[in-house]
């Protein structure tokens, strides 16, 4: 799930994703606190070459304090893709259950709710959710990855990818 394409930048953030910042194979780079992934893009963009990065984001840190990072990114109009790693546990701590009911359909309403444009699925099962594909979402296999981080990082503005695996 924190494999970008090559020549891409990834941003880390607090969860057990926080180890891609140190594997050469799966190069993030920098951290921040719980609820600050992306923000830090969001004033460092108008001073880079870099046109896109893509930010780690636990699906525990997306219901306790992430969904405000998003908003941010969204309102500055910020080129980023948030990877919202769903993975319905607590992973970096033992894996608890995430506090409280997020479900992917919910995770997808919230966002379109708060004006995200362009979302992608990844599943090792994408057959099993109920809903389709349509209105700036796209439901595919977790083979497709790299070709769908390609395509969302040509997208102006903040999209997401939510990859779904259960941990």
């Amino acid at each position: 799930s924190t494999q970008v394409p090559e020549g891409s930048t990834a941003l880390g953030g607090i969860g057990c994703h926080y180890m891609s910042t140190f594997m050469p194979s799966r190069p993030a780079q920098t951290f921040t606190q719980m609820g600050g992934e992306g923000v830090t893009w969001v004033g460092q963009a108008a001073f880079t070459e870099t046109k896109h990065v893509f930010q780690n984001l636990g699906d525990g840190t997306y219901f306790h304090s992430g969904l405000l990072a998003i908003r941010q990114a969204l309102a500055a109009g910020s080129n980023i893709t948030y990877k919202i790693l769903y993975n319905d546990a607590v992973a970096m701590t033992g894996g608890q259950p995430v506090d409280g009911s997020l479900s992917v359909a919910q995770i997808i309403q919230q966002l379109k709710g708060e004006g995200v444009k362009r979302i992608a699925l990844v599943s090792d099962d994408p057959d099993k959710f109920s809903f389709k594909a349509g209105d700036g979402l796209s439901i595919d296999h977790r083979d497709r990855l790299m070709t769908i981080q390609k395509q969302l990082s040509e997208v102006p503005g903040t999209s997401v990818l939510i990859y779904e695996q259960t941990c």
